[in-house]
């Protein structure tokens, strides 16, 4: 991964993703969540972590709304992405497709930095493997396919780490876990774990409330499980 910026005036990586990139192989896939892939079965998928430089010159993460008519994890914020197709070369490949099927995102300037171990989604029966991309050139992203995504957010980095923005949220069925709120939307489950355990491991995050506790909005508890 390239340190230095080009003269099209690309934004070069920061080092903390330097540092991720650096760090990921030292960390087993249990670190990052407790669900582990089956060893036989699964449907595989990819979600794309997409970082790039903000307009107030720090960073920010794309993030999706999910549509509220969606049959799993509905109304959910997530990272893009969906199931490997047969045309996908890999989790790369799909992670950039999904994300130019949901978002609009071209591929020029995106470099990708690293992959994260598969992690499990018992709900719905996914395994995910997460795909770390740092976005040197952004461009206007929007809902492409109303029937899968509802809104795009470029969510700031400032904000997710801000300690104010920081909570555990808790579910009837006893989970509790990380969740954030940005822009509006309320990331928790399987998007906010994976989101946390990334800014620990690049050395962003900043010392928050961990008893700071909100129920999950009756309007996640239907058919949501635990993630």
């Amino acid at each position: 991964m390239s340190r230095e910026g080009d003269r099209s005036g690309a934004a070069a990586p920061p080092e903390w993703m330097h540092r991720l990139q650096e760090s990921v192989s030292d960390v087993p896939p249990s670190w990052f969540s407790r669900f582990l892939p089956p060893q036989e079965g699964g449907r595989q998928s990819a979600v794309l972590m997409l970082f790039g430089p903000a307009a107030d010159g720090g960073q920010d993460v794309v993030l999706t709304e999910r549509s509220a008519d969606l049959r799993s994890h509905a109304g959910q914020v997530a990272f893009p992405g969906g199931s490997l197709d047969p045309g996908d070369a890999g989790p790369v490949s799909a992670a950039l497709r999904e994300a130019r099927e949901e978002v609009g995102l071209s591929e020029e300037g995106v470099e990708i930095v690293t992959e994260l171990p598969a992690l499990y989604l018992p709900p719905s029966n996914f395994v995910v493997t997460p795909v770390i991309a740092w976005w040197s050139q952004p461009h206007p992203l929007g809902v492409v396919d109303a029937r899968e995504v509802a809104r795009v957010v470029r969510a700031s980095l400032d904000q997710l780490t801000d300690p104010e923005h920081r909570f555990t949220v808790t579910h009837p069925s006893g989970y509790v876990g990380p969740a954030f709120d940005v822009e509006g939307l309320l990331v928790w489950g399987f998007t906010a774990g994976l989101l946390a355990k990334t800014l620990e491991l690049a050395g962003l995050e900043r010392p928050w409330d961990h008893s700071r506790r909100r129920p999950l909005p009756a309007r996640f508890l239907s058919g949501s499980g635990r993630r």
